[in-house]
């Protein structure tokens, strides 16, 4: 099997780069009903694709993943720019005053990864350390990958790869039907719905079962021609129809269960015919080397938009505040990946490396 790097899968960082802008508008322009959750819908269902495709890959090629590689990865890959921010934004607020709802117990929390569930047991995130409360999303995905590997040794020990995908379905159903229980239940709230891991592992899901089931990338040769045939156009056509009807429906109870389901299949056909036809008109965008040079960065970026929003808003309002906010978002972004990201990413594959199978240390 060929060794691939996540960086080399084509369009995925252009597909980072976008749900990174939608989310950005959203924070932007408060009053316009841009629907940063898809961002985040996006984010999870590309990060299930990739961790699952990597475990894979290993798996498929040694018979055993190295867990403690894996966590070391994930350590420093997610936990330097994390924690920079939570300690920057914790100076500033105590520097300005602005800190004066925060306190020990919910600063721990985000620290041990907990930021989705304290928004949601203090009904807000005015404990939270300022302009941190996008970590919510970062939470249950810490969760997630403190979990799934092990599932996916379980299962991989017992079965062929794509028989894993029926089982990983189960799961997902199961989140629908738990988010269905709770919405009737009066006590729980709306907001318990859409940040609890709980309620939404499943949007991580989809990408997995898409990584074990027909992964563009490992279960196909390269594609004959440039674009997919008439039933992949038919396919691309009616993921982004069910995709725009789960935004447009404004139903409350809809919004909060069936919709993220909806957008976790919706998203399988988008996501598997960008990856395998990145040369089609209607993905060549996310191929542009400036969505390439976002994506690179999108991680920085979505942790650091809130702040430089926030300063911007200081300086102008409107259309000037978003244009100076992405402006300043995107300079600090590239400062933080280069001096703080990269290093560390290279640090987890030194540490890492050393037990991977010899086909997989150029691969992660």
């Amino acid at each position: 099997m060929t060794a691939i790097t996540i960086r080399h899968i084509p369009s995925l960082d252009g597909i980072r780069a976008a749900a990174a802008l939608l989310v950005f508008a959203s924070h932007a322009w408060m009053d316009v009903p841009i629907p940063s959750s898809l961002g985040v819908t996006v984010f999870f269902f590309l990060s299930g694709y990739l961790i699952t495709t990597l475990l894979r890959q290993e798996y498929e090629v040694g018979r055993r993943i190295d867990l403690r590689s894996f966590y070391i990865r994930r350590a420093c890959r997610i936990f330097p720019p994390m924690y920079f921010m939570l300690a920057a934004m914790l100076l500033y607020a105590l520097a300005t005053g602005e800190g004066a709802g925060v306190n020990g117990g919910a600063l721990l929390g985000q620290v041990m990864h907990l930021t989705n569930y304290l928004i949601i047991g203090r009904g807000s995130d005015a404990s939270l350390v300022p302009y941190t409360s996008v970590m919510w999303s970062l939470a249950v995905e810490e969760h997630f990958y403190l979990l799934f590997p092990v599932f996916f040794i379980l299962l991989a020990r017992r079965m062929p790869i794509r028989r894993m995908a029926s089982v990983l379905a189960v799961p997902c159903m199961l989140a629908l039907l738990w988010r269905l229980l709770l919405v009737l239940d009066a006590s729980v709230t709306n907001q318990h719905v859409y940040y609890a891991t709980d309620t939404r592992f499943d949007s991580l899901l989809f990408g997995c079962v898409m990584a074990v089931w027909r992964n563009p990338v490992l279960d196909a040769p390269p594609p004959a021609t440039t674009e997919p045939s008439m039933v992949g156009k038919l396919a691309f056509a009616g993921a982004l129809l069910l995709l725009l009807l789960t935004l447009v429906w404004r139903n409350p109870m809809f919004q909060v269960t069936l919709r993220y389901t909806l957008q976790g299949i919706a998203l399988f056909p988008l996501f598997w015919l960008a990856v395998r036809y990145p040369s089609w008109i209607v993905f060549r965008w996310l191929n542009w080397k400036p969505m390439i040079w976002l994506g690179g960065i999108s991680y920085s970026f979505y942790l650091a938009h809130p702040f430089w929003l926030h300063v911007a808003g200081q300086l102008a309002d409107g259309w000037r505040k978003a244009a100076l906010g992405l402006v300043m978002t995107l300079i600090f972004s590239k400062l933080l990946y280069l001096h703080l990201e990269k290093p560390f990413l290279a640090l987890g594959r030194r540490l890492s490396g050393s037990g991977m199978p010899a086909a997989l240390k150029e691969a992660i």
